[in-house]
Parts: structure tokens; C-alpha cells; sequence
């Protein structure tokens, strides 16, 4: 059984545990006060030495080189305690110089009461290291909002942070919440199968999405139902994704655009090690096959499908019948 990190909660629903400090309090100076002094001239007085009884006590002030030492070294080695470098961590994100220790501790007893596996916890801090420096008090509301506004079941919570780690330091009322109901408008009920897309932006990341597709000939009624039917959609570049598998698509395939309303998975297939090899072989061939079946299958499926069609002396693109697409689904 897979290691985890220990915690005082075994169930997602005790996802709240009571802030708790288990070391002494690190004492701090007061503030020190000192007279004013005016701008008036002041006639010096005769210079004679107080007796030894008037001359006032002074306390120094603390040292604060001793507490300031001793808090960085027990952060340095608690962090080192549950697998994390410290000095890696100010590399990469150095606001957790600053990070009080308590906090630091909230923050990882209440990411332990979903049960992250060690490897899993460093593994999204890695990511996102912003999520140590994030208090518990911030991170509760939006396990709340995962439940009970996202539809999360409280099982999955740990695969929910897993797979997108920037959801803790995302703010409910401007990031989340906007995307929910943004993605719940274009018909996508259940938005708990695509929790990945809460933490995007709609301004930045969708509505330029929705506007390529709909500026190369689609409507948006049909843009809507090509994310709706593939939300992945939402996560793939414009530039490096969206235009180079398009242009592929219609220059060198040849193929009508209203396929990739049907089939917008087209973008998740890799262009160089999947389609244009494919592609190629089903030209070598002569024949044409629907893009489901060029891109779903594996390569010995492919193979096999693509010899099962020459073999039956299916028509060649160029033919009349063509318009069958060699959809050999039955076959």
C-alpha cells in the first residue's frame, strides 16, 4: 500500500481540522519610544555629573538575531521533514521566506485530510508552490466550493488536486466561480469531469478559443457544440495547436471542416507522429478513411484496417462512391 502522508483526518468530509501550533511562541520587541524634541534653542545647563542613584536603568532591547535565526532554521528543517527542499522552494517561489511557520503547518495538515500520498504532495507543491504560502483559511472555501458548487465527489477530491494542483490558490469569487458558470451556459452539465478548466481564465483562455473558430467559418451555435462535446478544446494553443492541424486539415487532406465538428478531437492527436503519417499511408493506398477511425485506433489497428480495405478493393477517394469514406467500423 502506497505510503501517505499522516493525518489527523481518515475521510474528505473532516476536510476542516482546527488550526493548532505545536511549538512556543517566538518572543518579539515592544516598541520603543523616544522623546521629541523641539526646534527651539536650549541654554545648555552646568555640567554637573548626576549622582549615581539618579541615573536611570535602561533595559536594552531584545536581540532579535537569536528568534529571527532559530524561526528560519525550524521552517528549514520541518520542511525538510516531510520531503521538501527549502532552499529550492525560495529558488522557485520566494515568498516562503516570509511564510510563518504556523501557517506553513495549517496548510499541509489540511491538504493531508484528503490522503496525499508523500510522492503525490511534493509532486503538487513542485508545481505549484504558491499553495505553501497559501493559508488554510484560504484553501478551505474553495474545498468547499469543489463539493458543493462543482458537484466533486468528496472520493475524488484527491484526484481533483492531483491533476490541477493551481485550483488551491485560485480565488473562488473572480477565477472559479466565473468559470463554472461559464461552462455550465454552453451545456456542459458536469463540469466535476472537467475540474482542470475552473482554474482558466474565460477572458484570456476561452473567449479567444471561441473566437478562432468562429472566425474560420463555424457559427457559434457550432462552435459551442464542438467544446461542448470535447471541453479539451478549451486547453490547446491557438498558435502551436489550433492553426498548424488546421492548415494540415485542409491543404494536404483535403478534408471539409464540417468533420471537425463532428470529430473536434482531431486537435488532441499528435501532427507529426500520428496524423500526417496516417494520412499518408491511407494516400499511399488510395483510400479514405473517416477521421475516427484514421486517429482513434492504435497503430496495429490502424494497419490492420487499412489492409482490410485494400484487400476488399474499396474506392479510391477520386471515385464517386467515395463519399462511403471507407467507414469500415463493421468491417
Amino acid at each position: 500500500m502506497q505510503e501517505t502522508l499522516s493525518s489527523p483526518f481518515s475521510h474528505p468530509k473532516h476536510l476542516f481540522p482546527s488550526p493548532h501550533h505545536d511549538f512556543r511562541s517566538l518572543s518579539r520587541p515592544g516598541n520603543l519610544h523616544f522623546p521629541s524634541f523641539s526646534s527651539k534653542t536650549i541654554t545648555p545647563l552646568p555640567l554637573i555629573p548626576p549622582k549615581i542613584s539618579q541615573i536611570p536603568s535602561i533595559a536594552a532591547p531584545p536581540s532579535t538575531t537569536h528568534d529571527s535565526h532559530s524561526d528560519f532554521q525550524e521552517k528549514m528543517l520541518y520542511l525538510d521533514s516531510i520531503g521538501l527542499d527549502f532552499f529550492q522552494l525560495i529558488n522557485s517561489h520566494s515568498p516562503i521566506i516570509t511564510t510563518s511557520l504556523p501557517d506553513i503547518k495549517s496548510t499541509v495538515d489540511l491538504l493531508t485530510s484528503i490522503n496525499l500520498t508523500n510522492s503525490e504532495f511534493r509532486r503538487i507543491i513542485s508545481i505549484c508552490p504558491q499553495i505553501l504560502t497559501t493559508k488554510a483559511s484560504d484553501i478551505l472555501p474553495i474545498f468547499t466550493f469543489l463539493l458543493r458548487e462543482a458537484k466533486v465527489n468528496g472520493s475524488d477530491l484527491r484526484r481533483v488536486i492531483n491533476r490541477r494542483p493551481r485550483l488551491l490558490v485560485c480565488s473562488v469569487k473572480s477565477r472559479l466561480r466565473p468559470t463554472l458558470y461559464f461552462l455550465q451556459s454552453i451545456g456542459i452539465a458536469e463540469v466535476n469531469k472537467h475540474t482542470y478548466l475552473l482554474s482558466c481564465s474565460v477572458e484570456e483562455k476561452f473567449l479567444p478559443r471561441f473566437d478562432y473558430f468562429q472566425n474560420i467559418g463555424f457559427s457559434r451555435r457550432e462552435t459551442t457544440a464542438m467544446f461542448r462535446r470535447f471541453p479539451q478544446l478549451f486547453n490547446y494553443s491557438v498558435k502551436e495547436n489550433y492553426e498548424p492541424k488546421l492548415n494540415y486539415f485542409v491543404v494536404e487532406m483535403g478534408r471539409d471542416l464540417k468533420e471537425l465538428k463532428d470529430f473536434p478531437q482531431y486537435f488532441s492527436f499528435s501532427l507529426e507522429n500520428r496524423i500526417k503519417p496516417r494520412h499518408q499511408a491511407c494516400v499511399e493506398k488510395g483510400v479514405c478513411f473517416p477521421l475516427n477511425v484514421l486517429l482513434r485506433r492504435s497503430e496495429e489497428q490502424f494497419r490492420h484496417r487499412l489492409e482490410v480495405c485494400c484487400k476488399a478493393s474499396l474506392p479510391l477517394k477520386t471515385s464517386p462512391l467515395s463519399s462511403v469514406k471507407c467507414d469500415i467500423d463493421s468491417i
